[in-house]
């Protein structure tokens, strides 16, 4: 496939991600730290921030299956992973991260079941989208093409 047509694919995708609320500004400057010299620079950190991820929300739903729930337990983990996916610019998992730490703070447990529900929902969904947008890019890359900054 052409240079051309994938960088296209790559800049639809990147556009539904912002329009639909996936990200947002932060990713677009993760993007601008990305260069020739280190060309999957975004990718590398998502890939932490994913696999970091995926232990917080084993912690989380650990805490919250445990009897009694130790809610600030709890919450030290949804703090953590409101700030990691707010770095990385996972706008919709940081803000059901948000209301999860608001049902959490409450102490009602039906809210934090939902929203945990909710939290990988929107996780899942992202780590999906973003490993199509990073394999067209990896195509693009191989083609001697250069990736597309979404803030260019």
């Amino acid at each position: 496939m052409a240079t051309v047509e994938l960088q296209q694919q790559q800049n639809n995708l990147i556009n539904f991600l912002y329009e639909e609320g996936f990200l947002d500004e932060q990713y677009a400057q993760l993007e601008q730290l990305q260069d020739e010299s280190n060309p999957r620079f975004v990718e590398e950190v998502l890939s932490l921030f994913f696999d970091d991820s995926l232990k917080l929300l084993h912690n989380i739903e650990t805490t919250l299956n445990k009897e009694p729930v130790d809610y600030r337990k709890l919450d030290a983990h949804l703090h953590h992973f409101k700030g990691s996916s707010s770095s990385v610019g996972a706008q919709r998992v940081k803000n059901v991260c948000i209301t999860f730490r608001a049902f959490c703070q409450e102490k009602k447990k039906n809210g934090c079941l939902q929203c945990l529900q909710q939290v990988k929902q929107e996780y899942y969904l992202l780590k999906n989208k973003l490993e199509d947008l990073f394999q067209i890019e990896r195509q693009i890359l191989r083609a001697g093409g250069t990736i597309i900054s979404s803030a260019s």
